[in-house]
Parts: structure tokens; C-alpha cells; sequence
């Protein structure tokens, strides 16, 4: 048959992109809002809405890593083609796709780093086995980071000697502090590409003599700053009164999740054409993540209300201080991947956590078999994804890339 043209495997990547980035946008972005729901912080509509706005600001802030490790570092000695992007958007999708229908989530990640690997080698790629490792590593110590610090920060909001307003206060400062680093793609950086807004307001102060490298006094004085600012607000709202005051901090804390899930999401649509936009047509990098950013705000709006209702029933079982200890590590760990630029799945991460902070109580408070039956699904994702990704590559050349 005739080759396609190739402003038609462009038009079909970018499609493509699209639509693997509302996936993400109505499945992925839905759990940080669900324990706010569930609590009855605010309602469904108006945490969609809230939803696709954090996680498209995200996108565009943050989605830069790992885009770029999706595109470049998952295959040596090839570059991925406008036709190979496509076939592996395309599996990554459909496996995400069965997820849904079947009620187990398929993590994103696996899913699309398992089908860019398999179109790499359908291509004549070599593995990028540093690359393997690396991820690998990363991904098996995500149950143990999450679950660990889940369970720490359960058993704290759970002792008895720790009052209200001293426990969720103090998580209030380490995320405020915390936050405080996250590097932004809009904040300027001499010595980076993106920068913090502790860094930020220290350089406004002349930042003051180096502590240790690339870390002056000031980004510590600014960091201990935003600490305390987040302790003190969280702090008097609690002892007004300790529920809302709490379930003011899900909300703002989900709203940061969100955010970060955006940051971190949105590279598992975008990595596939990093070599299409940034060689072939020569545009920058945000022009990428400006079309996933918009099908992430589009699937958010769309499709997560629908599951949003259905994961806060689960959240509400669990309570609001057994939601903040499942959504810390959510941000923490998803900061982390994103200053890495390792894929990570949100999804994985929150389980993990909701399992760390039911052990704190007795109980992981999840079904052993659904447990059981989910990381057989992850495995199986991995690897049947890379198979899938390089029969639909080969059909797709031979079809229409002749």
C-alpha cells in the first residue's frame, strides 16, 4: 500500500496523544480529590473542575523529565517514529482501557513503558538496561516508601499523647516545606531549568552564604518559613474546630497531589513524541506538554466525576486521617519520581499507602485477594504490553508504513 503521508502519522501521533492523555486525565487524577469527597469537603462537580485545572497546571510545570525520559532513555540506538508513537499510545491505552472495565487499575507507567519498549525494539533498538535498573529499583521501593510512610504518619494523627492540634499541624508544615522546593518550570533557575520557590525568594535576598551545594541560607530560612506558615494556618483552623480543620487540609492537600499527578502523569502521553516535536518539527518542549496538559484537563472534566464517586465511597470507609496518611506519600513519592524523571503510576502509590496506614490501625483494611490479583495484573501489564506494542508495530508498518 502507499506510505502514509506524514502529516497523517503526525495528525494520527497527536491523536493518539490526546487520547491517552484524557485516559490519564479521567482515571489517573481521580484518587487525591476522592478522601475530600468522601469526607464531604466539596462536592464531585466542583472537584472535577478543580481537578483538571491542578493536574493540566501540573502538566505544564512539571511534565518536562519525564517526557523526555519516556521518549528518549527507555530504547538505545533509535528514534521513535511518528508511526511507532502511535502503536505505543495505543497499547498503553487499551490496557488502561481493561483496567477500567475490570476494576483493577493498570498502572500507566507499566503500561506505557512496556509499549515504548516494545516498539524501541520492533524499530531495531537495543534495551536500555542502566535505564531498566534504574526504574526497576525505584518502582519496588515505591510499596515500602509509601507504606512506610503511611504507617508513620497514621500512627502520629493516632496517638493518643499527640494532641489534634500538634499532629496534623506539623504534616501540615512538612508538606508546606516541602512544597516550598518543588521545582516549576515558570519559576527562573541561573543553574537549572526549573526552579524552586524557596530559591526563588532567596535570590530576591541575595541568598546568603552556600550551606552545602547548590543550597544557600536563605532557600533554608524560606523553606522553615513555608513550614511554619503551613503549621500556623492549619493549626488555627483546627482549633476552631479539629474536623474541619482537617478536612481543610485534605482539600489542600489533594489539590497538591493533583497537581503533582499531573506533573508526573502527563509524560506517559507526551514521552512518545518528545523526538517528533523537539527534532522533526523543531517546537519546544511546552507545546508537547501544552496538548497533553489540555487532554488531561479534558478527561478530568469528562470521566472523572463518574469514578471520583465511586473511589470516595472507599475513601469515606476509611476516614480522613487514614485518607491525609495514603495522600502524603501520594506527594511526596510523586515529587520525588517527577525530580528523577522515573514514570511512576499514582494509583500504585496511593494503594500502597492506604495499606501503610490501615496497618496502623490492624488492619490494611483491603482485600488480600484484590491485593493479590492487582500485582498480578501490574506484572502481566509489563511485560504483555511490550509483547502487544511490538506485534501492533509490526502490522501497523507493514499495513501502512510500506
Amino acid at each position: 500500500m502507499v506510505a502514509l503521508s506524514f502529516a497523517a502519522l503526525v495528525g494520527a501521533a497527536v491523536l493518539t496523544c490526546l487520547f491517552m492523555a484524557w485516559v490519564l486525565g479521567a482515571n489517573s487524577n481521580s484518587p487525591p480529590f476522592a478522601p475530600a469527597i468522601g469526607a464531604n469537603a466539596i462536592p464531585t462537580m466542583q472537584a472535577a473542575f478543580l481537578i483538571g485545572l491542578l493536574a493540566a497546571a501540573g502538566a505544564l510545570m512539571q511534565g518536562g523529565s519525564i517526557s523526555e525520559t519516556v521518549g528518549a532513555d527507555l530504547i538505545d540506538g533509535v528514534t521513535i517514529t511518528p508511526l511507532a508513537a502511535t502503536a505505543g499510545l495505543l497499547t498503553a491505552a487499551t490496557f488502561m482501557a481493561i483496567g477500567i472495565y475490570t476494576r483493577y487499575p493498570i498502572p500507566a507507567a507499566f503500561a506505557t513503558t512496556g509499549a515504548m519498549v516494545g516498539v524501541g525494539l520492533s524499530l531495531g533498538g537495543d534495551p536500555a538496561i542502566a535505564t531498566y535498573r534504574r526504574l526497576g529499583t525505584f518502582w519496588l521501593l515505591v510499596p515500602i516508601m509509601s507504606g512506610g510512610l503511611a504507617y508513620a504518619t497514621a500512627t502520629i494523627l493516632r496517638r493518643d499523647d499527640v494532641p489534634e492540634t500538634v499532629g496534623v499541624p506539623l504534616l501540615a508544615g512538612i508538606v508546606g516545606a516541602i512544597v516550598a522546593n518543588v521545582r516549576l518550570g515558570v519559576i527562573p533557575d541561573p543553574a537549572a531549568d526549573q526552579g524552586t520557590l524557596a530559591g526563588f525568594v532567596s535570590r530576591l535576598f541575595g541568598g546568603g552564604p552556600a550551606l552545602a551545594a547548590g543550597v544557600d541560607l536563605g532557600t533554608v530560612l524560606v523553606t522553615i518559613a513555608a513550614g511554619l506558615l503551613a503549621f500556623y494556618w492549619v493549626r488555627e483552623r483546627v482549633r476552631v474546630s479539629v474536623e474541619r480543620g482537617i478536612r481543610s487540609f485534605l482539600l489542600v492537600l489533594g489539590g497538591i497531589v493533583a497537581f503533582s499527578s499531573g506533573g508526573s502523569q502527563v509524560g506517559l502521553a507526551t514521552g512518545p513524541l518528545e523526538n517528533l516535536f523537539r527534532v522533526e518539527l523543531g517546537l519546544p518542549g511546552i507545546v508537547l506538554l501544552a496538548i497533553g496538559a489540555s487532554g488531561i484537563l479534558a478527561g478530568a472534566w469528562m470521566g472523572a466525576p463518574r469514578l471520583l464517586q465511586a473511589t470516595s465511597r472507599e475513601y469515606a470507609q476509611l476516614g480522613v486521617r487514614r485518607s491525609i496518611a495514603a495522600l502524603v506519600p501520594g506527594f511526596v513519592i510523586a515529587q520525588l519520581a517527577i525530580a528523577l524523571g522515573i514514570p511512576v503510576s499514582l494509583n500504585n502509590i496511593i494503594l500502597s499507602g492506604v495499606i501503610g496506614g490501615g496497618l496502623a490501625g490492624g488492619s490494611a483494611g483491603v482485600s488480600r485477594r484484590k491485593i493479590g490479583v492487582t500485582l498480578a495484573f501490574w506484572l502481566l501489564t509489563l511485560g504483555s504490553s511490550v509483547v502487544v506494542s511490538y506485534g501492533l508495530y509490526q502490522l501497523f508498518e507493514t499495513v501502512i508504513g510500506g
